[in-house]
Order: C-alpha cells, then sequence, then structure tokens
C-alpha cells in the first residue's frame, strides 16, 4: 500500500498521507507526494488539490533517521518548490502537529486551514539545526522578522488561535476538517481567488531589529550555533531576493548538520527517548491506577512535588507534623502559583482549580486512599524508615509507596516495610516543578508494574524520566560528587572559587560548582556525607565546606557562603574567607599550592564525571550510556550541545581521556582515578 494516495470529491483532490505514527517525511512519502502533486495539476477534472494526512497528526517533521545518509531526490526541497509553482490552488489541511518540515510543507501551500486543536511550528534548533527547507524565507514573509524568529529560535509550537493571528494560516477548523476543508476550496475557487504564492512577499526589517534579538538571546542561547545561524537566515530572508535568502538558509543548514553540536543534540534526542525502554517491562506489562497522591513533608521539595501533580488536576494530599508547618506549606505553594499567575502563565481561575485539589493534614490514616505516597522528608535514613513504617501500616494494598531521597539507600528503606515490591525512589530535582528530570529508582524487589506506572507518571507530570539502580546518590548525585570533589581539591591546591566556576561557565554550564553549591545550599551536602562510610569520599575536599557551614555559612539563604550575596541585587562577590580556609587547611594536609590552568581545571572535574558515567553503566546502575548523558544534561544542565558526559568523551575521544584519566592516576593517586573498565573496553574498539 502506497504511502501517499489520493481521493476525489467532485472538483477537488485529496491527497492522503498516511505514514505512522507521524507521518514523517520520508523518501517515500517526499517521492509520493511530488508524484500526485503532478498528476492532480495536470488533470483537467481536479480544480483544486487539498493536502491532509492520515491518523493523528499532520507531517510531524522530517525523518531524521536519514540525516548522515546519502541524499534521496526528490529532497523536501525540491517538492516545496513543485508544490508552491503548481498553477492549481493547494491547500494544506492541518491537524495534531505539523512541525519543522512539516510545517514547511504546508508553507509551500497556497492556503492552510488548521484544526482549533493542532499546532505548527519550526523546532529544528532543538537538534542543533535550523529548517533546511525554506522555513526561514517563507515564515518571516508571512507572519513579519520578529514573529518568525521567536519561533525559529525558541523552537516551541504555536497555538492554532495564534497561528491565525500573526497570519500563518488563513482559516481555523471548527468542527471537522476535511468537511471545511472542501468547503474553503470551493469559496476559493468562487471567488477566484489568486494563488498566494509566500516567496513573491517582499518583507523588511525594522532598522536595528535584528541585532537587537540577537541581543536579547545572547545569554540564553550561549554556546550554542543553531540560533545564530536561524538568525543569519532570517536576515537574508529580510535583505535578499528569496532565491539567494534560499542560499543563506542551505548553507548554514549544511554547516550544521555535520557539525558536532546537531550530532550532539540529535544524539539526546534519540537517547531521551530511549530512556523510557526499560529490558522486561513493555506495553504489556500492567499499570496501577493514579487517582490519588499524597506527599509527605512540606519543604521547598514536598512543595514542588505537589505543585506537578495539582498541575494535572490530581487530588492531593500533602501531610506534616504540625499545623503550623502545614500553614507554611500552603503559602509555599501559593506562592509558586502566584508567581506563575504575575507571569502571566496562568489565570487565577487555573491557580484556583490547582488549590483546590489540594487537601492538608497531619493523620497518617488521611493517606490511606492514595495511589502513590510520595515521601519528602529530612534526608536521614532513621526518619525516613520512620515514616516508611507507618505507611506499611496505614496505605492501601497496591500503593506505590516512593522515597525522595538524593542519596540514601532505598533497599534498606523498603526493608523497612512488609511491601518492598511497592518501594521505589522517585528522586526529583530542585526547583521540583521546574527541573525537568526524574530518576526512578529500582530497588531490589521493586515490582515490574510499579516501575512501569512510575515510567508513566514522568509523562503525565511531564517530565524525562531515567531508572537508576541504587547505589549511593544513584546517577546524578554520585556522579555529581565526584565532579564536586575535584572543584574541592582545586580549591586546596591553589584555583579560587571564581577560577574553578569561570571555567566551568565557559565549557558551557549554567553555572560553576560553587555558585550551584550556594544555591541549593552548602548544608545539604554536608549533612549527606555525615550519611557516608568513611572512606567513601575524599574528605579534604569538603573541609572547606564542612567549616563554611560549622559558621553559619550555608550560601544564598544565609547570605553567605563560597560567595557573598546581596539580596537587594542579586550580586556575588567571593568570600575572602574561602581563601584563608583553603591555605590554611592546604598547609594542615601538606598540600603544596600553586598556579592551575584552566584546563587542568576542566579536565579534572569534566574527566572525573566522565570516569564515574562509565562506572556506573558498569556496574549497572544505569541501563545504557546514552541514560547518564539524559541525567546529566536534564539534572545538571551539562550542555547540550555536547550531548551528555559520555557522548563528549567519545567525541573528544576515549583514548585521549583515557590517557588523561591515567596521567591523574599517577599525580594524585589511583585511589580516586582508577580508570572504568568499560572507559578501557570502549577506548580499545575505537
Amino acid at each position: 500500500m502506497s504511502v501517499v494516495s489520493t481521493k476525489t470529491v467532485g472538483n477537488i483532490a485529496i491527497i492522503v498521507i498516511d505514514n505512522p505514527p507521524v507521518n514523517a517525511l520520508s523518501h517515500a512519502v517526499r517521492s509520493g507526494v511530488s508524484e500526485q502533486i503532478a498528476i492532480n495539476d495536470e488533470n483537467d477534472n481536479v480544480d483544486a488539490i487539498i493536502l491532509s494526512c492520515a491518523g493523528r497528526t499532520f507531517c510531524a517533521g522530517a525523518d531524521i533517521t536519514e540525516f548522515g545518509k546519502p541524499p534521496m531526490s526528490p529532497s523536501l526541497p525540491d517538492i516545496i518548490d513543485e508544490i508552491e509553482m503548481v498553477n492549481t490552488p493547494v491547500i494544506a489541511a492541518l491537524h495534531g502537529t505539523a512541525l519543522g518540515g512539516g510545517f514547511e510543507l504546508a508553507l509551500s501551500c497556497h492556503y492552510r486551514i488548521m484544526d482549533t486543536a493542532a499546532k505548527v511550528g519550526l523546532p529544528e534548533v532543538n537538534l542543533g539545526l535550523i529548517p533546511g527547507a525554506s522555513g526561514t524565507q517563507r515564515l518571516p514573509r508571512l507572519v513579519g522578522v520578529e514573529v518568525a524568529l521567536d519561533m525559529i529560535c525558541s523552537g516551541k509550537p504555536i497555538s492554532a488561535e495564534k497561528a491565525l493571528k500573526i497570519g500563518a494560516v488563513d482559516r481555523l477548523s471548527l468542527d471537522d476538517l476535511e468537511t471545511e476543508t472542501l468547503a474553503f476550496a470551493q469559496e476559493l475557487l468562487a471567488d477566484k481567488s489568486p494563488l498566494k504564492r509566500i516567496r513573491d512577499i517582499t518583507i523588511e526589517a525594522a532598522p536595528g531589529a535584528i541585532e537587537k534579538y540577537r541581543q536579547k538571546i545572547a545569554r540564553k542561547s550561549r554556546g550554542f550555533l543553531a540560533p545564530f545561524a536561524a538568525i543569519r537566515a532570517v536576515e537574508a530572508a529580510a535583505t535578499l531576493p528569496y532565491d539567494e535568502g534560499l542560499k543563506v538558509e542551505r548553507q548554514e543548514f549544511m554547516t550544521l548538520i555535520s557539525s558536532s553540536h546537531s550530532i550532539a543534540q540529535r544524539h539526546l534526542f534519540f537517547a531521551e527517548r530511549l530512556a523510557g525502554k526499560v529490558p522486561g517491562i513493555d506495553k504489556k506489562t500492567p499499570l496501577r491506577d493514579i487517582k490519588e497522591v499524597a506527599v509527605i513533608g512540606g519543604g521547598i521539595m514536598g512543595c514542588g512535588i505537589a505543585v506537578n501533580f495539582l498541575n494535572k488536576n490530581l487530588p492531593l494530599t500533602l501531610l506534616e507534623v504540625t499545623e503550623e508547618a502545614l500553614e507554611t506549606a500552603r503559602s509555599k505553594i501559593e506562592g509558586i502559583y502566584l508567581s506563575s499567575v504575575n507571569k502571566g502563565r496562568m489565570t487565577d481561575d487555573q491557580m484556583q482549580k490547582c488549590m483546590d485539589q489540594l487537601t492538608f493534614t497531619t493523620q497518617y490514616d488521611d493517606l490511606s486512599t492514595a495511589d502513590l505516597i510520595i515521601e519528602a522528608v529530612f534526608e536521614d535514613i532513621d526518619v525516613k524508615k520512620q515514616v516508611f513504617t507507618k505507611l506499611d501500616q496505614v496505605a492501601k494494598q497496591g500503593a506505590i509507596l516512593a522515597t525522595n531521597t538524593s542519596f540514601l539507600d532505598i533497599n534498606d528503606i523498603a526493608a523497612s516495610t512488609s511491601r518492598p515490591r511497592d518501594v521505589i525512589g522517585l528522586h526529583f530535582f530542585s526547583p521540583a516543578h521546574i527541573m525537568p528530570l526524574l530518576e526512578i529508582v529500582r530497588t531490589k524487589n521493586s515490582a515490574d508494574d510499579a516501575i512501569a506506572t512510575a515510567l508513566k507518571i514522568g509523562k503525565i507530570i511531564g517530565k524525562t524520566s531515567v531508572v537508576s539502580g541504587v547505589c549511593y546518590g544513584f546517577i546524578a548525585n554520585r556522579m555529581s560528587s565526584c565532579y564536586g570533589r575535584e572543584a574541592g581539591l582545586l580549591l586546596l591546591e591553589g584555583a579560587s572559587v571564581s577560577e574553578i566556576d569561570q571555567t566551568l561557565f565557559d565549557f558551557g554550564m549554567p553555572m560553576g560548582m560553587f555558585s550551584m553549591l550556594d544555591m541549593a545550599g552548602i548544608d545539604i551536602g554536608v549533612m549527606a556525607r555525615k550519611n557516608m562510610m568513611v572512606g567513601s569520599y575524599d574528605d579534604k575536599a569538603f573541609l572547606v565546606h564542612d567549616a563554611l557551614v560549622a559558621s553559619g555559612k550555608k550560601g544564598q539563604k544565609t547570605g553567605s557562603g563560597f560567595y557573598i550575596h546581596d539580596p537587594a541585587t542579586k550580586s556575588k562577590t567571593e568570600n575572602p574567607e574561602v581563601e584563608e580556609l583553603a591555605v590554611k587547611i592546604a598547609e594542615e594536609h601538606g598540600i603544596k599550592r600553586r598556579e592551575i590552568n584552566a584546563q587542568e581545571i576542566e579536565d579534572r572535574c569534566i574527566y572525573a564525571l566522565i570516569n564515574e558515567g562509565f562506572k556506573i553503566v558498569e556496574e549497572g546502575i544505569a541501563l545504557r550510556a546514552s541514560d547518564v548523558d539524559v541525567v546529566f544534561a536534564h539534572g545538571f544542565g551539562f550542555p547540550r550541545y555536547r550531548g551528555g558526559p559520555l557522548h563528549y568523551a567519545e567525541q573528544v575521544g576515549l583514548e585521549k581521556v583515557l590517557k588523561r584519566i591515567n596521567e591523574f592516576a599517577d599525580l594524585y593517586g589511583s585511589k580516586w582515578w582508577t580508570p572504568s573498565k568499560l572507559l578501557v573496553e570502549n577506548s580499545r574498539k575505537n
């Protein structure tokens, strides 16, 4: 059966693309569309052509599995040119999502009608690319330069209502899309409407508008190539004839598609989808019904976790030990929502609808009907075990009992219940209602249906979920501990707080290690290390941290830590006390201080991260190397244009990485620098 076919209704030909699941623009689709457009344009009995798709969506984009392979004719730009230049009016009927190449295909048509629930967009920037089939030239001509820049550089799809408002589509379908598109076609024919060829529209940008936009996105797009390539292409649309602008777009696209940036971002695109696939769990695995949720603990983390579920209108009960603590929790949650209302992200009615789903209690018995209970109390194993002992007594059979612990042994926590099969880890990252990562921790006893349900929950609340085994810190925090260890040792050896942070920032991290510690609270790590076995970490690396916390300097929340923070201006300056502590501690431990260059800082911090990541895969804590990349990209902001720590190692060259790790082992000892066996094995294969 052909993936492209034509049916006729009177004098109207309806070309239907049927290439499930998302009607990707594969070679077969492109060939079929090209052939059917030509046949129907030459048919004297056809007065108009409708281009539509079967299934749940219009073309959701190019077939990215073809990227990097020899091009096959006809290309998408070829058929887009063909469609625009036919003499029979072509109307795109859009439903579901018309994204990337799918939207570019629609832009080649003379008219567009859109289902009210549909979305359109050009998300190529998320793959380190720009639209490569005239999107940067057509969209600005249709909607204006600044609106087009926003759509292309953000990669975010827009609603049907907005698409109509900005002029990206001509009409909305309020009921049956095919019926209303046929009526639209007859109306155009009756009115003898001209063929609207977007290439013929002339535009120009307001003076300075493009440069102003370039400056506007400079900070957010720091390090990325694609957004700035997109700006250059749109600038060409505003300043050059269509065909000349198209050459600029093609040149920028071809440069990007072979770049390490796009290769890395495409790696993460596939890795994020692969992360949800767990051996032994598939579509046949039963799911538990989650209709009510409970959260224990009304701190910053507990409240953030609660908001995720309230946003999806799931009834939620929040438990705290006192009425006063409950009132504080209520204020925190209201504060989160008020911030969204003030920023225009939700209405007062939407906020109230979320708050109406929230119940507060101090009684464990009130959790007896919950299908999912998430513990988010103090990071102390004994406290958490006490909570789970109580839950074992009150939770209904089949309820999933989850802990939000960042470091602790969940097998030990699960052993405090009579139902370890129901116990899992759901490790959210702070702020929990914003951060996109969810680590789902599978214990030695966790039931398959509990893990399958957790993966489903992650999708419902909009998280990118990765399954981890049990170890200290799981994937994210175990790796971060090694990264932090080297930053702490470098501090003692002579590098300053600002030098270390600036190097990591320049590498592409959203902030340096010490800025991150100040933001999160230095005391969190100090408390976590108290639960670790002696010798399981390098205590010297964290002595400055311990001393700061002991003197009440815990970071932003106390006004000082590694930096001194000005609450009025939000500015920070390096805390001179840190240097004094580093000098004193180095002297006590016989560490000779020296000047340390940025390359050594980068290599020690990033290669420690890489080595630990390989060990985590080697031990089976992570299911696959790409899961490690997803965790660190989403949990700690590892630059997407580097593809995650283990992908980055491959780009650098595993032999080179291994050689440097061995050099550090010779210099600083093998205890923390023993190369991962998996890294050694993989380096031999390359």
